[in-house]
């Protein structure tokens, strides 16, 4: 068998994440929904590949994402494939099981390669769309180790077979501000080798909080081409590429405009794809308060935002939960997009699989018009990545644009790029200003602007108590751009103004302690104090309704001065006389010389915390920036050394397992 007619498999993740332990039984169950819910083959390129075009053969890019990241990663590889002598095929996870990486239709050859280039999201959780391929992944592993003595043998041997016939390596997309840095990456790369496969790299390491993009171009360009192309091309062969300057990218998707109105289509789950499925699912609801928090003294805005959703079919929630809300862009800037490229808003369109490209389902509702689809489900106002000035620069007809973008776009442009484009808060309804010889059909256009990603926020009501009503608390940011106008956040600012919003629910990770008579510490500065308000209005439940023995309520706030930012002060102080709050301690970071934050009080208060926690049992709950979480994180552990008299080791070890039972819960961002 040659070496370059191996076809190759590539996959892609993104986020922070903890492995789901699925169990075999929950392996089984998974098993059936599948069949039910998705019975169609997985679609992919398929047919003869022409291998004077394409001599090494078949890769497929299999992405898993929350950001959308892994998946513009995904496309740029998926453009420079061919130039390296692979046709590339670009599927997303969700839309995989484990045995789809060896048994795809390869047209030649019998073992499968495959590249996983995964990152991690939040405090160690999978990628949505990545949860289910890893149960299935540990639920295999457990089967194997014997866990689930019911599975036939056969059915193990099977999927171990399958696995060996598999090469792959990982690149992992993280962030060092996060405590399980790229714990995807690590899962991935270790358990397909459990699972059978044979590495052929070793794993790659991509972090958010300096220059992902920069990794993973020297990762690219470094490991995965060169061992591709040593791997499964002949020797000497050399790959020439047929493209002109004028060359478009590949697009996956074909345009096909409608005359006259007409209404979005009913789609079945398989009928949508995994990176769109909250446009279908949201819900409108309307705002009935929104006011403001901080004082006319503070320039800032922090909005108290009540949501009715009484009239919202299927929808509820939990307190604490995640709110996930469709921002919509700012009219003047969809004309603005309309203007630069010369197209209709009221003109109507659908979408399906451009030639070569297997259609994967709707990625918002179609058919749809031009302006509602500027409006809804394209970012343009946040800074593209360096890959995508990249895309931009093919169709720019100007070489100074052309040679602007490219420029910006290259690694010796990443100077200019940071300094040009993300400290000046450039978006794309910018760049198609300063570079107006951008022409790009509409098919094309949805191919290198970002979709409009939901945002979310920590709902700050209890559910018990507010079961028809979610309350938001919104930090609506508006920052001075270097030209002297005004960046403004597209989703708090709709919130902001917004009568209606789009919305959909998402479980948190707070959940008050099953025993009611537990103590609980909260420490949320700024908008992290969110979900302590719902868990004190849950407590409030409680012990007001249920009549249940309700432990002490200890909050930890911070802001900048009494008389500023003080968010909800009136409505704490009433609980703190009712003794619904214990106690309040609340930082004030510019009320004296030395700045004062939330992990300073707590460390002075750290005999209380040590008994609350060593002796009677708290949970604490930790929500705003990473940073602050990191000190409050190492301040607890301090205090586990000096007020526990515990060594480092064994305060690290105190921490992990609090986290391990629930009893420590962080959300940051």
């Amino acid at each position: 068998m040659d070496e370059q007619s191996i076809p190759f498999l590539l996959v892609v993740a993104t986020g922070t994440t903890t492995v789901i332990l699925g169990s075999a039984l929950a392996y089984v169950l998974m098993q059936k929904h599948r069949r039910v819910q998705e019975p169609e083959e997985i679609s992919i390129k398929s047919g003869e590949i022409d291998c004077d075009k394409y001599p090494g053969g078949r890769v497929s890019v299999y992405y898993a994402t929350q950001t959308g990241t892994a998946e513009t990663f995904a496309r740029q590889l998926e453009d420079e494939g061919s130039d390296h002598g692979f046709l590339i095929d670009v599927v997303d996870l969700e839309d995989v099981e484990v045995v789809d990486l060896t048994s795809k239709d390869r047209c030649d050859g019998d073992r499968a390669k495959a590249i996983f280039l995964t990152s991690t999201y939040g405090e160690g959780e999978a990628p949505d769309n990545a949860n289910i391929f890893v149960t299935e992944m540990e639920s295999k592993l457990a089967i194997e180790n014997g866990v689930e003595e019911e599975k036939k043998e056969s059915d193990i041997l099977a999927i171990s077979e399958d696995l060996k016939n598999l090469d792959y390596c990982v690149f992992g997309l993280g962030n060092t501000q996060y405590e399980h840095f790229n714990a995807m990456g690590k899962i991935f790369d270790s358990k397909l080798e459990k699972l059978g496969g044979n590495r052929i790299a070793p794993l790659g390491i991509g972090n958010d909080d300096d220059d992902i993009e920069a990794d993973f171009e020297s990762w690219k360009d470094e490991v995965l081409w060169p061992t591709l192309e040593k791997n499964y091309l002949k020797e000497g062969l050399k790959v020439t590429s047929n493209k002109t300057n004028r060359d478009f990218p590949e697009t996956p998707y074909h345009v096909e405009f409608l005359s006259g109105a007409t209404k979005p289509k009913s789609f079945v789950d398989s009928g949508i794809h995994s990176s769109g499925k909250h446009y279908f699912s949201a819900i409108e609801c309307s705002v009935t308060v929104n006011r403001e928090l901080r004082s006319s003294l503070d320039p800032g805005s922090t909005k108290h935002i009540e949501i009715d959703v009484s009239r919202a079919k299927d929808f509820s929630y939990a307190t604490a939960d995640n709110l996930g809300v469709l921002p919509v862009n700012r009219m003047e800037d969809v004309e603005s997009i309309a203007k630069s490229l010369d197209y209709n808003l009221d003109a109507v369109f659908t979408l399906s699989g451009s030639q070569n490209h297997e259609w994967h389902g709707a990625p918002f509702p179609i058919p749809i018009s031009i302006k509602e689809l500027l409006l809804c489900y394209c970012d343009l106002t946040s800074a593209p990545r360096r890959s995508e000035l990249k895309l931009l620069a093919c169709y720019a007809t100007d070489p100074i644009d052309k040679s602007a973008l490219s420029r910006m776009s290259s690694k010796e442009g990443k100077a200019e790029y940071r300094k040009k484009i993300i400290d000046s808060h450039i978006g794309l309804v910018n760049i198609l200003k300063m570079c107006p010889s951008i022409e790009a059909p509409l098919e094309h256009f949805l191919t290198f602007c970002p979709r409009l990603l939901p945002r979310f926020y920590t709902i700050s009501s209890s559910s018990s108590l507010h079961p028809k009503s979610v309350h938001l608390t919104v930090s609506v940011t508006e920052t001075m751009k270097k030209d002297g106008s005004i960046y403004k956040g597209i989703c708090s600012g709709h919130l902001a103004k917004a009568s209606s919003v789009r919305i959909f629910n998402r479980e948190s990770a707070f959940r008050l302690p099953k025993e009611s008579s537990n103590p609980i510490i909260m420490i949320g500065p700024g908008t992290g104090v969110a979900p302590m308000r719902a868990l004190i209005q849950e407590r409030e439940y409680q012990r007001k309704t249920l009549k249940k023995e309700v432990g002490a309520n200890i909050l930890y706030f911070g802001c900048k001065r009494a008389n500023m930012d003080y968010l909800y002060e009136d409505e704490f102080k009433k609980m703190k006389k009712s003794g619904l709050i214990n106690e309040i301690y609340v930082a004030f970071s510019r009320e004296t010389s030395k700045k004062v934050y939330v992990q300073h009080l707590l460390e002075k208060n750290a005999g209380e915390t040590w008994n609350l926690i060593g002796k009677q049992n708290a949970y604490i709950y930790v929500c705003g920036g990473v940073r602050m979480g990191s000190d409050v994180r190492e301040t607890l552990r301090r205090i586990c050394v000096s007020k526990g008299n515990l060594s480092t080791d064994a305060a690290d070890e105190f921490m992990r397992s609090l986290a391990d039972n629930g009893r420590y819960v962080q959300e940051l961002w």
